[in-house]
């Protein structure tokens, strides 16, 4: 016959060498999570180890403030050449100009849509290139029309195609775009 306290103590015993066993495997688990291998891509849900520790720089310090200071720079340049640049010009390769603008957006719209039916993560970069070729494109096509139906047909396309495409791909751009651990994270196959 079993007795009561023989049963309790196999299972008090049985308890503290699971606890032992979890332990050890807690340990080794905290210890992949630290190293970025415990979970996919090295993304640790909130509340992990990895998850309280700050994003790594995505660039060195200098670079911001090297950046803000070119673009700056950039203000009397981009006057100066507003005020003396002809208005007029001829330009011997302006259909190669043209057909390549376009075809960078084509390449543009095709890698996101082949990168987004396999919801990969750098769909985000290549929707931002082909938003900014489309609204470079639009931008170019209206300035660079010649008044009556060539400006009308110009504004129509940008109005109606280029603009609202544009927006469309910044947007899956930026819901797409990978966040640090702990911000809110809106996944690319979720956009509308």
């Amino acid at each position: 016959m079993v007795r009561v306290e023989q049963f309790v103590g196999t299972a008090s015993q049985s308890a503290s060498t699971a606890d032992r066993i979890g332990g050890i495997a807690s340990g080794l688990r905290t210890a992949q999570i630290r190293a970025g291998r415990g979970h996919p891509r090295g993304i640790a849900p909130a509340g992990s180890v990895t998850a309280q520790r700050e994003a790594p720089p995505v660039a060195p310090r200098w670079a911001g403030p090297v950046l803000l200071g070119l673009g700056l720079a950039m203000i009397p340049w981009v006057v100066y050449l507003h005020t003396s640049l002809p208005a007029t010009a001829e330009a011997p390769r302006w259909a190669w100009a043209w057909t390549g603008l376009d075809v960078l957006e084509a390449l543009g719209l095709v890698s996101t849509g082949l990168l987004l039916r396999r919801r990969h993560a750098r769909a985000s970069l290549t929707a931002m290139a082909a938003s900014v070729l489309l609204f470079v494109d639009a931008w170019f096509d209206t300035m660079t029309a010649a008044p009556g139906a060539d400006l009308v047909s110009a504004v129509a396309m940008a109005v109606c195609a280029e603009i609202p495409l544009a927006l469309a791909c910044a947007v899956l751009a930026w819901r797409g775009f990978p966040r640090a651990v702990n911000e809110p994270r809106n996944p690319v196959g979720s956009c509308f």
